[in-house]
């Protein structure tokens, strides 16, 4: 079992449009496989080659094209459950994923290609001691395993990119590029993402975002007040704020476009400036003035009822038409004002928009600060307060949220940290009613064992972030009382592991019999059915928060998977009675393991039998 081979599906849609750029080599295993002739390729468009010698725009660095190698290489790991530490699994449709996030991201293109509207990251700000992933991208393998640094559960060396690194920006870009790479597969057409950052990457991010989701995709660079204290021993500036980039999948070119990311207003906070004294039928209203400081309509004069001839100031224009001031008079819009005093219009709360367009400042006030990112965690985990250093406030993420999902939207935080983002989504989801569903993907980074977190029990930042999503979606249930009884606080966990499947890497001439023995069973031994069960779900693509029931069929147990998308039997001695019973689920999918059958005859027949009782299944064997 493999991840999705994005390059196997690029090369089929260049043979779609151009069959005569593709020809077949032998891979380095001698199996036949398509490949571009790029020489031909180049052909078939204009007489203006771009070649290397050719000058254009480009943002590059050491190691870029090994990153893109790097995502576009299938992984054959898995995602194993771990039912004891997810809270609520039966029930739950949201996901906390441990694990590599590259890894991850290549497993979930399968299961959840094109269907997150929301992904919003907090990657490391390369500070110099901030960033530690697998993917080494710019040592050589003696400086590689001279290195200082930490061991992943596997035994890979977790590589921390540190200021005294040559290529200490190179290795940031490389690390960022492959995963919005594929991050970008998973948006829905109208999907958004928000990607928090400092000053140290900003302006190489954008130039990779740029090239991924496309110049043209850019929305905006919010800037957020993260502080309100002045840090008075800085050599230069205190610095007070940090940038969330947002990017359409796509953009829409106009507000009449319905393909595209739409973003949502803002709840109005306060409306009681719209007041009714006159008892207007048309309800509350407040005083508009009529003009501008930049220019909307052509000069004209407007007279009133006490005859005062009214022009517009010195450097204001008027900022609506003769016609429609004419039009308001009409319909006693006009609030005249004593003497010469300037007219207003009355503007109704009805047709006032149902929000407020968001902008660019994110001010502390409203969407909270660092200080209030520590007091929210901190009022968590009151037993070792200070877990983290840097944070987000819940209101911050909600305001994101809010602008970029609806009801019943797949939000997804790769670098999920302490977890902020799935708190937010759960306060969110109580407040509004929304069925809001997250993927958390966290690599188990070790805690300090100097640290109050690490006395605390703490071993890892995975088991603080699922220790926070419990603690925090039992005190929103609680506060939200009725309103809450039907609010998702739960989550699947599941961990990156190898591949369920044994590794064959054997010649035919050197199996003894006890290998052979070995090989009778393809799969290892210390996994589940449910292991098995994930393992199909992620090969076939299936989302992994459905529901799934344990059927008993002539004493073998038979999985079913969300009504059927997926019916799969693990156990031995399966005979055609049983194959029969199962083909009448009528099952969109069934697989079976290559050793379950009673004999070769039931094995060789499986197909025939349900080409007659379900022709629409399809079958699989691992």
């Amino acid at each position: 079992m493999e991840s999705m081979d994005i390059v196997a599906q690029n090369v089929e849609k260049i043979e779609k449009l151009f069959p005569d750029c593709i020809v077949k080599i032998n891979d380095k295993n001698g199996k036949l496989k398509k490949v571009v002739n790029f020489d031909k390729l180049k052909q078939n468009f204009s007489t203006e080659i771009l070649d290397n010698k050719t000058e254009h725009y480009e943002f590059t660095w050491v190691g870029k094209n090994a990153s893109r190698i790097g995502a576009n290489t299938t992984t054959n790991k898995t995602l194993r459950p771990c039912i004891e530490e997810s809270k609520d699994w039966d029930n739950t449709e949201n996901l906390y994923i441990e694990g590599d996030n590259l890894e991850v991201l290549k497993l979930l293109q399968n299961s959840y290609f094109n269907k997150v509207k929301m992904i919003y990251i907090d990657p490391p700000y390369n500070t110099g001691k901030d960033f530690i992933y697998i993917d080494n991208f710019s040592q050589l393998k003696k400086e590689y395993e001279d290195a200082k640094g930490t061991f992943d559960e596997e035994g890979n060396r977790l590589f921390k990119n540190t200021d005294t690194n040559g290529r200490f920006h190179s290795d940031w870009c490389s690390m960022i590029y492959s995963r919005l790479l594929l991050a970008r597969n998973l948006l829905a057409d109208d999907g958004v993402i928000f990607i928090s950052i400092d000053d140290n990457e900003q302006e190489n991010l954008k130039k990779i975002c740029n090239e991924i989701f496309g110049e043209q995709n850019f929305i905006d660079q919010i800037i957020w007040e993260k502080v309100h204290t002045r840090k008075n021993s800085a050599i230069y500036f205190s610095s007070s704020h940090e940038y969330i980039l947002c990017y359409a999948k796509r953009k829409r070119e106009n507000s009449k476009d319905k393909i595209g990311f739409k973003r949502n207003l803002l709840p109005r906070q306060n409306t009681n400036d719209y007041k009714n004294p006159d008892n207007d039928p048309k309800g509350p209203w407040k005083s508009d003035p009529i003009t501008a400081h930049n220019y909307y309509s052509a000069d004209y004069t407007i007279k009133k009822p006490n005859g005062f001839i009214v022009k517009k100031p010195q450097d204001r224009y008027w900022t609506y038409s003769e016609e429609t001031i004419n039009k308001y008079i009409k319909e006693n819009r006009i609030i005249w004002g004593e003497g010469n005093a300037m007219p207003t219009v009355k503007r109704y709360l009805s047709e006032v928009q149902n929000g407020l367009v968001p902008t660019t400042l994110f001010f502390r006030e409203e969407v909270g600060d660092t200080s209030q990112a520590k007091k929210d965690l901190d009022a968590i985990f009151s037993e070792c307060k200070g877990i983290f250093e840097y944070i987000k406030p819940i209101n911050l993420i909600k305001r994101l949220l809010f602008i970029g999902t609806n009801n019943n939207d797949i939000i997804l935080d790769f670098f999920s940290g302490s977890a902020t983002t799935a708190h937010a989504i759960m306060q969110l989801n109580a407040e509004d009613g929304g069925k809001r569903k997250f993927i958390m993907v966290q690599l188990p980074e070790e805690t300090d064992e100097k640290s109050e977190v690490f006395k605390a029990g703490y071993k890892n930042i995975c088991e603080i972030g699922k220790e926070r999503i419990r603690r925090a979606g039992e005190q929103i249930k609680e506060e939200a009382g009725l309103n809450g009884q039907d609010l998702d606080i739960g989550f699947r966990v599941l961990k990156l592991d190898s591949s369920n499947m044994k590794d064959i890497y054997y010649s035919a001439d050197k199996y003894d019999q006890g290998m052979l023995e070995n090989m009778q069973l393809n799969t290892k031994e210390d996994r589940t059915d449910l292991d098995l069960l994930f393992g199909c779900l992620v090969d076939w693509g299936l989302e992994l928060d459905k529901s799934y029931t344990v059927k008993e069929i002539n004493g073998h147990k038979v999985h079913i998977y969300n009504d059927g998308d997926l019916v799969a039997c693990f156990e031995k001695d399966l005979d055609m009675k049983t194959i029969d019973e199962i083909a009448k689920l009528q099952a969109l999918r069934v697989v079976f393991c290559d050793n379950g059958f009673i004999d070769s005859a039931t094995k060789i027949n499986v197909a025939e039998h349900f080409k007659m009782i379900a022709p629409d299944t399809d079958i699989k064997v691992i």
